[in-house]
C-alpha cells in the first residue's frame, strides 16, 4: 500500500505571537503503525520541506515511545526533512491518504485548494482516507461532484469544542472544528475530553484527539483487509 500523509506548513498560532505546527504524536504514531504493516511512505506539506512543528507537542508531559521513537530514527528524521510539496503529488500514485492534526491545518490545509482537491479526488475514487484531530477540518469547503458538502450526511469526529477550550483557543483558531463540520451537515460524534475516539464510515477514518491518531491509523490499514483486498 502506498500512503500519502500530508501535514501543515503553518507555524504561526493566530496572533498569539505563539508556534503551532503539526501535533508529533499524530505523525508518529500512526508512522509506526503504516512502517509496521509494509507500507510505502510519502510525507508532504503545502510548502515542501520541513513541516512545522508545534512545540506544545513535544513538552515532556506530551511525549510518548513513537515520539521518542521518531525522535531518534534518522531515517525518520530525514523524510520529514524533505517532504515533498503537496503540489506536486497526484491522487493517482496514492492507495490512501492520512492527515493528522495539530492547529496549524486550520489555517493553511483547510484552505488549501490543492488539498481541497486531494481530498476531493481521494473520496471520489474509492480510496481510503483519515483526518485526526484538528485535520476533519481541511474538509470545511471539500464537495461532493454535485455541489453538496462532502461531509454532509457523513460519520465523524475531530477535534471538540470542549476539546479547543480546554486548550484556551477557543477565540484564537479560525474556526471551531466540530462548529464547522456539523454546520456543514456532519453527523459528528465524540467521546470525552482527550480520550481516544475513532469513527469510521465507509472509506472514511476519522480521530478525535491526539491520543486517536494511534487507532486511527490501525483502522485505516483494516480497511483494505475488510474490502478483500
Amino acid at each position: 500500500m502506498r500512503i500519502l500523509i500530508v501535514l501543515t506548513s503553518h507555524d504561526r498560532l493566530g496572533d498569539t505571537g505563539r508556534k503551532t505546527g503539526f501535533w508529533l504524536e499524530e505523525l508518529a504514531a500512526p508512522y509506526y503503525h503504516f512502517e509496521d504493516a509494509g507500507w510505502e511512505i510519502t510525507l508532504a506539506s503545502p510548502k515542501g520541506g520541513r513541516p512545522p512543528l508545534d512545540p506544545k507537542s513535544n513538552e515532556p508531559r506530551f511525549k510518548t515511545d513513537q515520539t521518542r521513537r521518531f525522535e531518534a530514527d534518522t531515517r525518520a528524521e530525514a523524510r520529514l526533512d524533505t517532504t515533498v510539496r503537496l503540489d506536486s503529488v497526484s491522487a493517482a500514485d496514492f492507495d490512501t491518504v492520512f492527515y493528522p492534526g495539530g492547529h496549524g491545518p486550520l489555517w493553511d490545509l483547510a484552505e488549501d485548494p490543492t488539498s481541497i482537491g486531494l481530498i476531493e479526488r481521494i473520496v471520489e475514487s474509492g480510496k481510503p482516507l483519515a483526518l485526526v484531530c484538528h485535520a476533519p477540518g481541511a474538509m470545511r469547503h471539500c464537495k461532493k461532484p454535485d455541489g453538496t458538502p462532502l461531509v454532509a450526511g457523513r460519520r465523524l469526529t475531530g477535534f471538540t469544542d470542549g476539546e479547543e477550550e480546554a486548550m484556551g483557543l477557543t477565540k484564537v483558531v479560525p474556526f471551531l472544528v466540530e462548529d464547522e463540520l456539523i454546520d456543514k451537515g456532519a453527523d459528528f460524534t465524540k467521546t470525552g475530553d482527550f480520550e481516544p475516539y475513532v469513527v469510521t464510515d465507509g472509506l472514511l477514518v476519522t480521530g478525535q484527539n491526539p491520543a486517536s491518531s494511534g487507532p486511527a491509523a490501525l483502522e485505516l490499514i483494516r480497511l483494505p483487509e475488510r474490502a478483500g483486498k
